[in-house]
């Protein structure tokens, strides 16, 4: 069974361009896979049928092995079975109808009300036209748990100041119009009196673009994540994503006592089974603390 491992991965090595690291980890992934059909007396690659490779997933997951990790063997897996059909060494592919676990379904991690609080304040110390940009781009991420893509893709006229709501964009073109909190509205009076025009000083300024990159252009996504990175550095939380702000609002939420389907609509999810993940989580993070300059009770 080995020398056809050893000619797969000398051909993806060779072939393919795979990196000396995917190829050893191949190799790990596959030798495993080796020793556990040879210890169900199956010699022959050939011999090898679903149900032993089913046997072989549910072995991984009894191991606790991390999901990640169990996709990536049967990536490994995959590929080598394709290889040894396309060579007609096996009649039938085994893993064909075989799923991999879902990579993205680790529990969503959010941060306790008193650390988005002093992340919030965090932008005003340095008081530039970038730093009353960033307050409001963190207040409207916080307030609405908009995706970064939605917030940098965001216009001008999308903001309702009278109805304190916001308009966005999600996936698959679904609009949807979320609410404001006070703090929100009040970060972006600031930014679109006093910081935006500075920004867009610039000749080639993006005219409805909403939040401004320091040349007048619309910010991207990899520019939030900079921003938010350096901020995150600041006070201490290193792993800080834009995505973790996204599931702390809606923990918050939930404990706040929103809704389920009123949440779900906010996030513009178009299932509330994805909402439904957010419901262990507000059982999670440390309560609110009552004393909390007024983001404790954005709705």
């Amino acid at each position: 069974m080995n020398q056809y491992v050893a000619q797969f991965l000398a051909y993806m090595a060779d072939e393919r361009n795979m990196s000396a690291n995917t190829t050893a980890a191949y190799r790990t992934d596959l030798d495993q896979l080796c020793s556990f059909l040879q210890d169900r007396g199956i010699e022959r690659w050939a011999d090898v049928d679903a149900e032993a490779m089913m046997a072989f997933v549910l072995n991984l997951k009894e191991k606790k092995y991390a999901n990640s990790t169990v996709a990536r063997r049967l990536a490994a897996v995959k590929s080598f079975f394709a290889f040894l059909r396309e060579r007609n060494l096996i009649s039938h592919d085994p893993v064909e109808h075989l799923d991999a676990p879902r990579v993205d379904r680790f529990p969503p991690r959010a941060i306790s009300q008193p650390q988005v609080d002093e992340l919030l304040e965090l932008p005003l110390q340095n008081g530039t036209p970038e730093g009353l940009r960033d307050k409001a781009m963190l207040e409207v991420l916080y307030a609405t748990g908009m995706r970064v893509s939605e917030l940098v893709a965001l216009n001008v006229d999308d903001v309702a100041f009278d109805a304190k709501t916001v308009r966005c964009l999600g996936r698959q073109g679904r609009e949807r119009t979320v609410p404001l909190s006070d703090p929100a509205v009040t970060a972006l009076e600031e930014y679109l009196d006093i910081a935006r025009p500075q920004l867009a000083r610039q000749t080639s300024s993006d005219d409805e673009a909403l939040f401004l990159n320091h040349r007048g252009k619309r910010l991207t996504r990899q520019g939030f994540w900079l921003i938010l990175k350096s901020y995150a550095e600041q006070v201490g939380m290193h792993d800080l994503t834009p995505h973790m702000l996204r599931h702390s609002f809606a923990a918050h939420q939930l404990r706040s006592g929103v809704d389920l389907r009123e949440l779900q609509e906010r996030l513009g999810h178009a299932s509330i089974a994805t909402t439904q993940i957010y419901t262990h989580l507000a059982g999670e993070t440390p309560p609110a603390n009552a004393a909390n300059n007024g983001h404790a009770h954005h709705s």
